[in-house]
């Protein structure tokens, strides 16, 4: 299987490709530099792992909620290069990319993902590894106010830079805690396990029926002009 996965949803660009068994990886913490880095980050590893994009069989998308800007960006992107090689998108949350790397990283069978949403509030993504280790979400995702977190249970890791960037939220609900990682941006490497096991069950979308997940759509509605 041959797969590229993009992730612009936060303030990393995040791009790897899989050839097989094979994963080529790139991972930049550069905020507002993705128009400008994401397309030669995509050409490097594809380069590098000597692929071409009308060789892939999808394209991975880590499809937010995140950044309204980013997600576009990385959207747009994936579209493009989708639609120019007759393939499909694999859309997987970015979230959920979080809550991969920390089962892998922390051995951990419950995820705790806090994403900075602004206007006080969060993503919030809560994940169960399953049998392969991979991540499955106890609930869908959603977006919540800074504060006391409901219906819990304990001896989550809590991962994503939302825990960072408001740190009473950790203290107000220290007793789901286990660990607090140090992990906060999604990274595209770990959208690439997601993906192949979505691919595989025909979970897909063609590039031009692509829709983000925002979360927040009052914010992300474009306003119409006014006649």
């Amino acid at each position: 299987m041959k797969l590229l996965a993009i992730d612009t949803s936060s303030n990393a660009c995040s791009v790897a490709v899989q050839v097989e068994s094979e994963i080529i990886a790139k991972h930049v913490v550069e905020p507002r530099a993705h128009t400008k880095i994401l397309l030669p980050m995509i050409t490097a590893v594809l380069n590098e792992a000597n692929v071409t994009v009308a060789e892939l069989d999808a394209v991975v998308l880590g499809n937010g909620p995140g950044s309204f800007i980013g997600m576009r960006i990385g959207a747009s992107v994936a579209q493009g290069l989708a639609y120019g090689a007759g393939i499909n998108i694999v859309p997987i949350s970015s979230l959920a990319a979080v809550a991969a790397e920390t089962t892998a990283t922390h051995a951990a069978d419950k995820v705790l993902v806090a994403q900075d949403a602004r206007m006080h509030e969060i993503y919030l993504g809560r994940y169960q590894a399953g049998t392969d280790g991979l991540p499955i979400a106890e609930v869908s995702e959603q977006i919540c106010k800074v504060g006391k977190l409901a219906d819990l249970e304990s001896n989550y890791v809590a991962a994503g830079a939302g825990w960072r960037k408001y740190p009473q939220l950790a203290e107000m609900n220290k007793q789901c805690i286990s660990v607090l990682s140090d992990l906060d941006h999604p990274r595209a490497e770990y959208l690439l396990p997601l993906g192949a096991k979505a691919y595989q069950k025909g979970q897909v979308v063609a590039p031009e029926a692509l829709v983000p997940a925002y979360l927040r759509m009052k914010v992300a509605e474009v306003p119409t002009s006014a006649n």
